[in-house]
């Protein structure tokens, strides 16, 4: 059958085509006020090797127009194709088309099949003409349906599985250049964006071919097998061993040239909207008639909606910040750059001296601070090419993917959000320069062998020492890379009562300029990372976390162990407490109590934070941290009932904890566990790190509580799918034997 033409490529596009073109030619003989008009990617003779067709049976009034039809339609199904098919007169046609923008669309790439080719070419040159005269007051609602779109599939160029279609930068976008260049308004299908388009054609293409069937969105299991039928592979026998670090899969070399594409037509897409505004709008105008132009920062001028640069700065010799200093004005000023000004600085700019003149050190951190602005005018500058004469270590960054799940961006993305995310923090620390840079550049090590934070601490040291900081200040932005994620981490897997925990965060961090920097990023990271990286209770921890670090540093204080709840540890056993947030039981002081209660908690679709257990006066004192598993919160009367009955030994509700728990595991990586046999006073630390699962924390607790050890706190902090949970475990443990004994019970346990 005509989509068993194998290939990927323009020229099996075309045969594929060209197939289909004979086969609809041989249904419907030539006929007098008949014609078949193919649209979509037939009508581009663009065919997929699993794509649909999009035919218009055009008639002019002729009699027994529905049969004809029919007996074209029902050949096509019982070939197992796919279609999309309308049977309208030219007036019905050009009627829908007037009403509806995105039928408009489609008849631009409307391409006469077979039939009477009169009728056809008069449907599509009436299509086109109108267009032409409507487009501007038309695009407004087409860019309101656009955008809806954008906001269910999200931006291809960021997308782990985006959809090469409807995804933001995708083939559908393609199709809107396309429209407003037939419009005349700009020349949007650029020769960088007829490239982009043929790749990304390529890769619907290998995909359609891996999987077997018409499919748009490239997921993770599909991403090797496309690539190898792309011919793409990771790079091997470079003298960069960077470079080469930087990508692990072929996959990987795929998603890089998908974003990478995407951005293009994005880049485009947007000059395309620009342009189109400015003709609905109209140009403003000085007395002379020309449009107006108004001075916004030295060598920098507005000239119709745009940045351009003033006449002296082209035709004096090139200041190497000039690039730089447009930039900032582009994001202080939400302008954009104009294409000419971009073209023109990437052929004439010269190159940044090392270290770097005071002027452009400047200018970047007044870029990087720049808010809201920030990331189109960086996105601007990098299409250009701009960005790499800045810093070569762009190259490894650029589109990097990012394969924890918590991440919504690419690398190099996230680098540049995370700048705009400390920008709402620089007044909150007394350098607020090296908080925007260091946010810039905490994740520089990412892609290199190596933990990304000790790796990255002297590249980013490098870079600050090129970009002209003093050494000291230089070195202080390797701290910030280096320590960028103890706070988040310390905060939320270890007990903030214990000294010895405050201690090593002090003795790290070392001063409260750098404490109060660390604080700003950490925010910021998380804010760019995705909503699945930040909650309040973190940024509670966090904060809790950092004051009580500043007190250690301003009077060498550390925090004295907190005194029991005082509703706890009188009146009559058992007590239970409920909060919005807390769960607090005091019963007689025996083992399992931790563990129970977990349980209970877990029945009850609770997720433990953290959880504190002592014994006084023969009271065994239990409380937790909780946040709903599924965002509603339980019965509280229910919760209270089970939790007294559990701790009280009741069969029925331990029986039930068991069932449900043991029913419900996590999968994927095996788990693993780390002993940290000095990060506390009077315990030694377990920490399990596994795949997130309902009742975990229970079914731990248990091993550990029949492995004979006692739990005095647990930390729980979840990384998307994963868990790491650390547990106090009172005593040294010193023996190598009784530790793999523990860790057995716990794994098994998983």
């Amino acid at each position: 059958m005509i989509n068993e033409v194998v290939g990927i490529g323009e020229a099996a596009r075309r045969e594929r085509a060209a197939g289909f073109d004979a086969w609809l030619g041989a249904l419907l003989p030539g006929r007098d006020g008949i014609a078949l008009v193919a649209v979509g990617g037939l009508g581009r003779r663009q065919c997929a090797p699993h794509g649909d067709l999009d035919l218009v049976l055009l008639h002019a009034g002729v009699p027994g127009v529905d049969e004809l039809a029919a007996s074209l339609w029902y050949p096509i199904w019982d070939a197992g194709v796919r279609l999309d098919h309308s049977v309208r007169t030219l007036a019905e046609a050009l009627s829908v088309a007037q009403d509806d923008v995105k039928v408009a669309l489609a008849l631009l790439d409307a391409r006469f099949v077979a039939g009477d080719r009169a009728l056809a070419d008069t449907l599509i040159r009436t299509a086109a003409d109108h267009w032409r005269r409507t487009a501007v007051r038309r695009l407004p609602a087409l860019r309101e349906i656009t955008e809806s779109r954008w906001r269910a599939h999200g931006e291809l160029a960021f997308l782990l599985e985006g959809d090469l279609k409807e995804a933001a930068g995708g083939l559908r976008d393609v199709g809107l250049l396309r429209a407003i260049a037939t419009a005349g308004i700009t020349d949007a299908l650029r020769p960088a964006v007829r490239a982009a388009h043929l790749r990304l054609l390529d890769t619907r293409d290998a995909l359609h071919q891996q999987v077997g069937r018409r499919v748009d969105r490239l997921l993770a299991q599909e991403r090797d097998g496309v690539a190898g039928l792309l011919g793409l592979r990771q790079p091997g026998g470079s003298d960069d061993a960077q470079q080469a670090a930087a990508v692990v899969s072929d996959g990987d070399v795929l998603l890089r040239r998908v974003a990478g594409d995407a951005r293009t037509v994005s880049h485009a897409l947007d000059d395309a909207w620009r342009a189109a505004d400015r003709l609905r709008s109209g140009r403003r105008r000085g007395g002379d008639g020309r449009p107006v132009r108004r001075p916004v920062a030295r060598d920098v001028v507005e000239h119709d909606g745009e940045l351009v640069l003033a006449r002296t700065a082209i035709g004096a010799r090139p200041d190497p910040s000039l690039s730089l200093r447009i930039a900032a004005a582009a994001a202080t000023t939400r302008l954009p750059i104009a294409r000419a000004t971009c073209e023109w600085l990437a052929a004439y700019c010269p190159p940044l001296p090392a270290p770097w003149p005071p002027a452009a050190r400047a200018a970047l951190i007044t870029l990087l601070g720049a808010g809201p602005g920030l990331v189109p005018a960086w996105e601007t500058c990098d299409r250009y090419g701009l960005i790499d004469g800045w810093l070569p270590e762009w190259t490894r960054l650029r589109s990097l993917p990012q394969h924890n799940p918590v991440h919504r961006f690419t690398l190099d993305r996230h680098l540049v959000q995370t700048a705009y995310e400390a920008s709402r923090h620089t007044r909150e620390v007394d350098r607020p320069d090296l908080l925007l840079l260091g946010a810039f550049l905490h994740d520089i090590g990412k892609g290199l062998p190596g933990d990304h934070s000790t790796v990255g601490a002297p590249v980013a040291e490098a870079v600050a020492a090129r970009i002209g900081l003093p050494a000291p200040e230089a070195a202080l932005i390797g701290t910030l890379v280096r320590l960028h994620l103890l706070l988040p981490d310390v905060a939320t897997r270890r007990d903030l009562d214990d000294p010895v925990t405050i201690a090593g965060v002090a003795e790290r961090v070392g001063d409260t300029t750098t404490l109060d920097l660390l604080h700003g990023l950490v925010r910021a990271d998380a804010a760019a990372t995705g909503p699945a990286a930040w909650s309040d209770w973190k940024g509670r921890l966090v904060a809790e976390l950092v004051a009580r670090v500043r007190t250690a540093l301003d009077t060498g204080a550390l925090p004295a162990p907190p005194a029991p709840d005082p509703a706890l540890v009188a009146g009559p056993l058992p007590v239970v407490h409920l909060t919005e947030d807390r769960v607090s039981v005091a019963a007689a002081d025996r083992r399992g109590l931790l563990a129970t209660v977990a349980g209970c908690l877990a029945l009850h679709r609770l997720e433990v934070l953290a959880a504190d257990a002592s014994t006084v006066d023969g009271r065994a004192l239990v409380e937790c941290r909780v946040q709903p598993r599924y965002g509603l919160a339980p019965d509280p009367i229910p919760l209270s009932t089970d939790l007294r009955r559990a701790v009280n030994g009741d069969v029925s509700v331990t029986q039930r904890l068991r069932g449900r728990a043991l029913a419900a595991r996590g999968e994927g990586a095996a788990p693993r566990v780390v002993w940290h046999r000095e990060a506390a006073t009077d315990a030694v630390l377990l920490e399990l790190r596994a795949a997130d699962a309902a009742g975990l924390l229970y079914r731990v607790t248990c091993a550990l509580d029949e492995a004979g050890a006692q739990v005095r706190a647990a930390r729980i902090s979840t990384l998307g799918g994963d868990v790491v949970d650390a547990f106090y475990l009172v005593g040294g443990w010193p023996s190598d034997a009784e530790r793999a004994r523990l860790e057995a019970a716990v794994l098994a346990a998983v």
